[in-house]
C-alpha cells in the first residue's frame, strides 16, 4: 500500500488543529504556526508518524499479534468499526468498560455470559421463563452485545492499540501503558503527546482526516496479517510434506524438504531508539511539506468560522 502524499493530506484537513485558546504545549514540536484563532499541523510531523506506526503495525500483524482500534466519538465510529472489520481485529466503538486490559478475566466471563445468553434464545430455553424474566434476559444481552461485541474475539492481550483522540480516551490509553502496549494515538492539538508511543498529529474531528490516516494504518495490519497466514500455510505444508517423507526415509535416506517463508522485512532503529521505518522517507519530504504547509496556512478558515 502505497503512503500518503503531503497533498493528501492537505485535502483532507488533516492540518487543521484546534483553537488556539485549548492547545496543549507538549504539541508545540509538532505545530507549523497559526492562523487567525486556529493552529496549523506540522504535516511534515505527520507524514513521519504514519510511518512509524504502518511500520510497528505491520510488523505485529505479521508476527500473530493483533491490534486494537479504539475510538468512540460518533463521528468515527463508522471508521472504527470499517478497519476492524477490513483487519479482523477487534474494536471498541462505545463506552470504554474499565478493566478491558487490566481485568481481562471478568471481561471474558461476561462474553461466555453472552454467549450462554445466545444459546437460550437458539434453543428455546428462554420461553421456560416468565415474560418478565425474559425481557431482563434480553435487556442484558443486549447491554453486554452493546459494550463488548467489538471484542468478544479478543482471546488474549494485543500487542498494540490505535486511538483516535486519547485525551477522550484517557481510561484506555491508561490501562494500554500499564499492559505494555504500543499506544499509536491520532491526536489534535489540544492532546498530551506523551501519553502514547507514537504520535501522529491530526485533525481527530473530520471525519475525512480520521478515515484518510486510519485507512493508512489499517492496509499495514492487512499486509502484516495476509504475511503471517502464508507463512503459517508454508510451514504447514512443509510439516505435512516431511511427515510424508518421513516414512520413505525408513527404506530410503534422502534430502529432507526445504521451506520457503516470505521474511518479514527488518524493523530499523532511528536516532532516539525507536523501531521505526528508515527516516530518509520522512525527511525526503521535507521541503515539500514545508511549502504545502505555508499553502495550507492560506486555506485555514477565517476566525469566525474556525474550528471549535
Amino acid at each position: 500500500m502505497e503512503t500518503v502524499s503531503i497533498n493528501e493530506l492537505v485535502e483532507a484537513g488533516v492540518h487543521f488543529g484546534c483553537r488556539v485558546s485549548r492547545w496543549n504545549p507538549k504539541m508545540a514540536p509538532f505545530i507549523y504556526g497559526r492562523r487567525n484563532l486556529i493552529h496549523i499541523i506540522d504535516l511534515k510531523q505527520t507524514l513521519r508518524g504514519i510511518l512509524r506506526a504502518r511500520n510497528v503495525l505491520y510488523h505485529l500483524a505479521a508476527e500473530g499479534s493483533s491490534v486494537l482500534w479504539v475510538g468512540t466519538k460518533r463521528q468515527v465510529k463508522g471508521v472504527i468499526a470499517e478497519a476492524g472489520e477490513r483487519t479482523g481485529m477487534p474494536i471498541v466503538t462505545e463506552r470504554w468498560i474499565g478493566g478491558t486490559l487490566t481485568n481481562f478475566s471478568v471481561i471474558r466471563g461476561r462474553l461466555r455470559r453472552l454467549e450462554e445468553l445466545e444459546r437460550f434464545e437458539e434453543d428455546g430455553t428462554i420461553n421456560n421463563y416468565s415474560k418478565k424474566m425474559i425481557a431482563s434476559l434480553r435487556r442484558e444481552r443486549r447491554k453486554i452485545e452493546r459494550n463488548l461485541g467489538g471484542i468478544r474475539e479478543m482471546n488474549a492481550i494485543p500487542g498494540a492499540m490505535v486511538v483516535v483522540d486519547p485525551a477522550r480516551e484517557y481510561n484506555a490509553v491508561r490501562e494500554a501503558r500499564k499492559m505494555g502496549l504500543v499506544v499509536i494515538g491520532l491526536l489534535d492539538t489540544d492532546c498530551d503527546p506523551s501519553q502514547v508511543d507514537i504520535v501522529i498529529p491530526g485533525n481527530d474531528d473530520a471525519l475525512k482526516s480520521v478515515r484518510l490516516l486510519v485507512e493508512q494504518l489499517a492496509g499495514s495490519v492487512e499486509e502484516g496479517a495476509a504475511n503471517h497466514r502464508e507463512n503459517m500455510a508454508t510451514m504447514g505444508a512443509a510439516r505435512k510434506s516431511g511427515d510424508e517423507e518421513g516414512g520413505a526415509a525408513e527404506e530410503g535416506s534422502g534430502p529432507r524438504p526445504t521451506r520457503t517463508i516470505r521474511p518479514i522485512p527488518p524493523m530499523v532503529p532511528t536516532g532516539d531508539g525507536e523501531n521505526a521505518p528508515a527516516e530518509a522517507a520522512a525527511e525526503s519530504t521535507e521541503e515539500s511539506a514545508e511549502e504545502t504547509a505555508a499553502v495550507a496556512a492560506e486555506k485555514a478558515p477565517a476566525a469566525d468560522e474556525s474550528k471549535d
